[in-house]
């Protein structure tokens, strides 16, 4: 087994992103998005968010990524900006052996809105993990749940 390089060298860092063009506001994309009690009813990878979108809180967060059984993980709130960003970082046991650092974006984008859903993963662990094909399994899930979250917001209006 060969010895894992710093993260520097980017062995040890991925991200995950996805994004979409929605034909509704900035307010109305957030206001969907953090709609955490309606996930059931409509998002095919987030299947449901327990707690309030808090600075410092820590959310119950439950996803199923195509293909795979469903886990649950309990993030922190790092940043709230209303209309604009949610962002929360998990951890497996200890800081440094697989944290993401989970992030959606809303920005305008002409009479739209441009949504961003990352994920940046870091820590010991991400060689192994990226062996399981869960990145690939996340990205999916994002696609899917992007692509939900705009005709829900394209159908709930401006």
């Amino acid at each position: 087994m060969t010895a894992p390089l710093p993260a520097h060298s980017g062995i040890l860092v991925r991200e995950v992103r996805a994004e979409t063009i929605i034909d509704a506001p900035p307010g109305v994309v957030w206001r969907v998005l953090t709609d955490f009690a309606s996930y059931p009813d409509w998002n095919p990878f987030i299947l449901s968010i327990e707690g309030k979108p808090w600075v410092g809180t820590r959310l119950s967060v439950e996803i199923r990524p195509p293909g795979r059984k469903s886990m649950r993980f309990s993030p922190r709130v790092l940043r709230v900006a209303k209309d604009h960003e949610l962002r929360w970082i998990g951890r497996v046991l200890i800081a440094g052996l697989f944290d993401g650092e989970h992030r959606f974006t809303i920005a305008p984008e002409g009479d739209g809105s441009r949504f961003v859903q990352a994920e940046v993963f870091t820590g010991l662990l991400v060689p192994v993990v990226d062996l399981t094909g869960t990145f690939r399994a996340t990205h999916l899930g994002f696609l899917l749940m992007n692509r939900a979250l705009r005709e829900r917001a394209e159908s709930d209006g401006s």
